[in-house]
């Protein structure tokens, strides 16, 4: 799934307060691309993120995926891109408290009225692939963060999202569990999945093809 941004700006407006996160950005991410997104904090990066992933809209500027421009997408369009295209794995790993494991994994494919019996293949399948079928009649509170990491990406990989966007995904895991973290995401690109994380860390940007920097909303 080609992304392709021209001169994309958002500007947040707070009584008098006026922000703009993002300043002209155009970018192009191909298909099958591990990109990494740095800046600091306040930079933009993660407002660029969300635009990525609709779940957010420019306040100006034109945003295409695969060559159909979102701004003109019908929000049934939007919502199947949400649910079935681009996927998202979050910092604080963004469970369901009171779901087990396996239900935070079985989500995305009962939101897409997945039949019961390819529901749970599905499910046991990604949690083999990620090592965590031990963990799944577990509440995220039973799990270790690195565990419930792996459950918020073994739901990112059963909603059969081509494009996985990362918001630091390592910023709430010690240092091995992070390391652990981003080699499967390199196993899940080489399978073709296209993926772009959000970083502060130099270390976790390298395992991207390429690197992105923002700074004030702008690409530098």
């Amino acid at each position: 799934m080609m992304i392709k941004l021209n001169n994309i700006s958002k500007r947040y407006v707070l009584g008098n307060v006026v922000t703009d996160a993002l300043r002209n950005v155009t970018l192009t991410i191909n298909d099958g691309e591990f990109v990494a997104i740095m800046g600091a904090s306040g930079s933009g990066k993660s407002t660029l993120l969300n635009i990525i992933g609709c779940m957010d809209t420019p306040t100006c500027g034109e945003y295409y995926l695969n060559d159909r421009k979102v701004s003109e997408l019908k929000s049934k369009d939007l919502s199947e891109i949400r649910n079935g295209k681009i996927t998202f794995v979050f910092q604080n790993f963004a469970l369901m408290e009171k779901y087990t494991a396996y239900e935070n994994i079985e989500l995305p494919l009962i939101n897409r009225r997945v039949p019961a019996k390819e529901r749970r293949n599905k499910v046991w399948e990604v949690a083999i692939r990620l090592g965590i079928e031990a963990q799944l009649r577990k509440l995220p509170k039973q799990m270790s963060g690195g565990q419930q990491q792996r459950v918020a990406l073994a739901r990112a990989l059963a909603s059969g999202a081509d494009v996985i966007l990362a918001d630091e995904p390592t910023g709430a895991l010690d240092k091995k569990t992070g390391i652990e973290l981003m080699k499967i995401l390199n196993e899940l690109n080489r399978d073709g999945k296209t993926i772009i994380i959000v970083t502060h860390d130099s270390a976790v940007a390298e395992y991207a093809g390429r690197i992105i920097t923002i700074s004030d909303g702008r690409i530098i």
